[in-house]
């Protein structure tokens, strides 16, 4: 079956859509039932509630869903009442549009669930405007039914599929895994360069470091699934361990590749290797839709015995030409074995049940890879400052919300002004770079979508057809709205031009306000952001390097005490090894935003880009001798030169730190003297190698970071 079709129908089978049917379900059940018994406009406040409501259910823990649909509940019953009085006098609806602006922006400061709130309000204020209700009390009122009936039905289908959004969000971990896999095997294609292709893994980096985050916020976050496992959990949050140990396993795999690749092509080996690493990238993209569709596995390539196929050719190539690269060689072969070793342990994943429901234990240990949200009042008050970026994009929401109300009540003409204000809500974004994207997209899909709007109503004049064109389109709305916004915003368009059909509006006209009304809110938006406090990636990179160099010299630390032949806990290297990882995910995304702002405020471009490359080269190898130490097969320790090597490599990463720092932030404490016998043989000569280039990567490194701060 073509690549498309598989595709289209995982699609059905996703978390994505199965939220678009909940919302729409939710959306036209009260309508329906309030419009065939003669109320239709008290279904629209109801349908209003739970759109609101929907927009706070967010991905993540049982408890932390149910919490924040709570509070948004009680949130918007309090905007919509608040907003029913103030609409009556100009300066008190201005007044509140400033004041709730700034205060349910400033929500950012405890995550995303809580910023989804704020939006929820927000939105909630901008509907009353435009709804006009006469009876504020009921209208209110109505509003939180709807929202409290959303709340009712996605407990409801959360009971009945509690493990449902961890499948999606860890089927979703391991794909883009296998896009990161994928991108490695181009490395052994001589038609890819080098250079562009670091760029991709760097971006796919922050991709894989973004799916490893939503699911450790939905596995280990939640004690059901870790403590009181019944065996379908314990399979999920061990399939989660084994995807985090592969990814590492798979960030191993890194060589000197134009030096590789010369000698490979001519030895005839290259094509080989990537593509039999091509086939495990395959393989494991297979294991996430399986995953994620709740379908069974079925294994497409016979992965092992292409392993031993290569390395069959492997002893057939004569010793003499392999002399030079015998050692990386084999540590690429290894590096497959270790890799399919993973993958079997992910299978575990699809086989029959244990019929064990012990809990996991280590509960504690779980707790220590994440976050923990801090809901105390000081940490908003301690935001209002001019140095919080938050704050800043608070002042720009509630400064350009104000500008467009003033537009509203002095030069748009139109009953449906208030989707200015709604463009302008949905645009800006605490990031230059992603109000510019959004903007883009918004812009895009509602032209789109309103021409495809007036094309349907002009030519679909049967109501019961327009009500399926309905369906279909809020479905895609909601199905995509997280997937592929500018899609979701083409179906949206439709959506709302046939809703106002029903409602006795003229397509056309609506169209055209609504295209005209987007527009203006896009230059408001976008103008805000470039002239209203604007937060320019290149004043936060200062920090973010210190915060991965903090984290790959803490990562060498561990590295030098097992290598002294010192016990180190493999959650030890893990906790390291996962700060590196979040640090350098973190760089690379704020590059990615600085690389779209405007030419004269980047700073450093080719530097950074460089720095980023080296980081991701140097906690590769860091990984790589870890985990040859932590495999048993180096647990002596080498001569003592290598030890030097990694004396010198910190002694680097702590230097390049003190550029950026005013003064020192990381100790120099003196890593332990090395008290075992060298290794000897291709194993020694593998470490060594490792560990040198270990060395000369950091000294690149301290290089680099002089130019960044020149």
């Amino acid at each position: 079956m073509p690549t498309q079709v598989w595709t289209f129908r995982r699609f059905f089978f996703s978390e994505y859509f199965a939220d678009g049917v909940r919302v729409t379900f939710a959306l036209l059940l009260p309508t329906l039932l309030l419009s065939l018994l003669g109320h239709l406009q008290a279904g629209i406040p109801l349908a209003m509630g739970a759109l609101l409501v929907s927009l706070s259910d967010a991905p993540g823990p049982a408890t932390h869903k149910r919490n924040g649909m709570l509070v948004c509940i009680l949130t918007v019953w309090l905007v919509a009442l608040t907003t029913g009085f103030a609409r009556l006098s100009s300066l008190a609806m201005g007044a509140e549009i400033l004041v709730f602006s700034f205060l349910f922006s400033m929500l950012t400061v405890y995550g995303n669930r809580a910023a989804l709130i704020g939006s929820g309000a927000l939105l909630a204020m901008i509907l009353v405007m435009g709804l006009h209700p006469e009876n504020v009390w009921g209208f209110a009122f109505l509003v939180a039914a709807g929202g409290l009936w959303y709340f009712l039905l996605s407990m409801l289908f959360l009971r009945l599929l509690p493990y449902r959004p961890a499948q999606h969000a860890l089927g979703e971990c391991i794909r883009e895994t296998a896009a990161f896999l994928k991108l490695r095997a181009a490395f052994y294609s001589l038609s890819t360069d080098p250079d562009t292709n670091y760029r991709k893994i760097v971006q796919q980096q922050v991709v894989v470091s973004e799916k490893q985050d939503a699911v450790r916020e939905l596995l280990l976050r939640s004690r059901q699934l870790v403590k009181e496992a019944t065996d379908q959990s314990r399979r999920l949050v061990l399939a989660f361990v084994d995807v985090v140990d592969l990814y590492e396993q798979i960030s191993v795999m890194q060589n000197d590749y134009n030096a590789l690749r010369d000698t490979l092509s001519k030895l005839g080996l290259l094509d080989h290797i990537g593509l039999l690493i091509r086939h495990m990238a395959e393989e494991l993209n297979e294991m996430g839709w399986a995953v994620q569709s709740i379908a069974p596995y079925k294994p497409t390539h016979a992965l092992e015995t292409e392993l031993a196929n290569l390395r069959e050719r492997v002893q057939q190539t004569p010793e003499a030409a392999l002399a030079a690269q015998s050692p990386v060689l084999q540590g690429i072969l290894v590096n497959m074995e270790r890799i399919l070793e993973k993958y079997a342990h992910i299978r575990h994943y699809f086989g029959p049940s244990t019929g064990e429901s012990a809990g996991l234990g280590q509960e504690e240990d779980y707790a220590r890879f994440v976050s923990h949200e801090e809901y105390s009042a000081s940490k908003l008050v301690n935001n209002l400052t001019w140095q919080s970026s938050i704050f800043k994009y608070s002042l720009r929401v509630a400064l350009a919300c104000f500008v467009g109300f003033m537009l509203m009540q002095t030069v748009i003409e139109g009953s449906h002004s208030y989707w200015v204000l709604l463009t302008i809500l949905v645009i800006l974004k605490p990031a230059f770079s992603l109000t510019k994207q959004r903007n883009f997209q918004r812009l895009l899909g509602t032209i789109i979508g309103g021409l495809v709007g007036v094309v349907v109503l002009a030519l679909v004049q049967d109501e019961v057809l327009r009500f399926m064109i309905l369906i279909i389109a809020m479905v895609g709305t909601f199905s995509l709205i997280r997937l592929n916004y500018i899609v979701s915003v083409i179906f949206m368009t439709p959506f709302v031009l046939i809703v106002f059909s029903f409602l006795g509006g003229a397509g056309t006209n609506i169209a055209q306000e609504r295209i005209i009304d987007t527009l203006i809110g896009s230059a408001v938006a976008f103008a805000a952001s470039y002239l209203l406090f604007p937060n320019w990636e290149s004043a936060k990179l200062s920090l973010l390097l210190r915060a991965i160099l903090k984290a790959n010299i803490a990562y060498l630390q561990r590295l030098s005490l097992t290598l002294a032949g010192k016990d180190v806990a493999s959650i030890e290297y893990k906790l390291a090894r996962k700060e590196v990882y979040v640090s350098a995910a973190n760089l690379s995304a704020a590059f990615q935003r600085m690389i779209s702002e405007p030419k004269s405020k980047q700073r450093n471009v080719e530097a950074i880009y460089n720095f980023l490359v080296l980081n991701h080269i140097l906690s590769s190898n860091i990984a790589s001798v870890a985990s040859l130490l932590q495999a048993g097969r180096q647990q002596t320790a080498t001569a003592g030169h290598l030890q030097e090597a990694v004396n010198q490599a910190v002694d680097l990463l702590q230097r390049s730190l003190r550029q950026i720092e005013e003064s020192p932030a990381v100790a120099e404490a003196a890593l332990p003297q090395l008290n075992a016998e060298p290794q000897t043989g291709q194993e020694r000569s593998l470490l060594q190698e490792q560990l040198v280039f270990l060395q000369k990567v950091s000294q690149d490194i301290y290089r680099t970071t002089g130019a960044i701060v020149v």
